[in-house]
């Protein structure tokens, strides 16, 4: 069960305002390093909306001074490695790390993905599956929602929790039996998609 679990909080609405990160390496199922990293979203995507100030309390001043997307990009990569990135809501979470790159620049970085969200959909009965609850499904509770590494620790924890739950230890037979399907992004959702669709489905 290795893998490693990603969060972010944005300045607005755009999907290009990463304005925090939080990474959480796991090995054999257990939480072996961890990493946060206040980002300065670029301009034109840098404006702080009030709504997300009150979501997570990051404001302008706080991220005036950290280094940018393309500062933080590398180290990012390095941390996570062949690594597939875990998130809960995982399509917005690889959303901002593609659209941030594309505003930079630079190239969109190659990595697979699974949802937590989903995972714990087909894994728990639940009145709602938003983090705070899945997590306390999880036996994680009493976190700081909103803050980007702990919610990392807190998806990490339902995908540990969910693959005992299921009595699997990879991510690859927890997605099978969830029946929750890889996502991608860079040069590998390319390949993931011709291995879907076949040749045809590009011409």
């Amino acid at each position: 069960m290795d893998f490693t679990a990603i969060d972010f909080e944005t300045a607005n609405s755009s999907s290009a305002s990463a304005c925090s990160v939080g990474l959480v390496k796991v090995r054999d199922g257990r939480v072996v390093d961890r990493a946060h990293w206040y980002i300065r979203p670029p301009f034109p995507h840098n404006e702080f909306s009030e709504w997300n100030i009150r979501i997570h309390g990051i404001t302008p001043e706080m991220v005036a001074d950290a280094p940018g997307w393309a500062g933080h990009l590398p180290a990012l990569c390095e941390f996570a490695g062949d690594d597939v990135l875990v998130a809960h809501n995982a399509g917005f979470d690889m959303a901002v790390i593609a659209k941030t790159s594309e505003a930079f620049g630079l190239p969109v970085p190659d990595f697979r993905s699974l949802c937590s969200l989903q995972v714990a959909r087909n894994t728990y009965h639940l009145e709602s599956y938003r983090l705070p609850v899945a997590a306390m499904a999880a036996g994680f509770e009493g976190f700081s929602h909103h803050d980007a590494l702990a919610d990392s620790e807190a998806c990490a924890a339902i995908i540990v929790h969910a693959a005992k739950r299921h009595e699997v230890d990879d991510l690859e037979r927890l997605a099978q039996v969830t029946r929750v399907r890889f996502g991608a992004i860079g040069r590998v959702a390319v390949r993931d998609d011709r291995a879907a669709h076949g040749p045809m489905a590009l011409q």
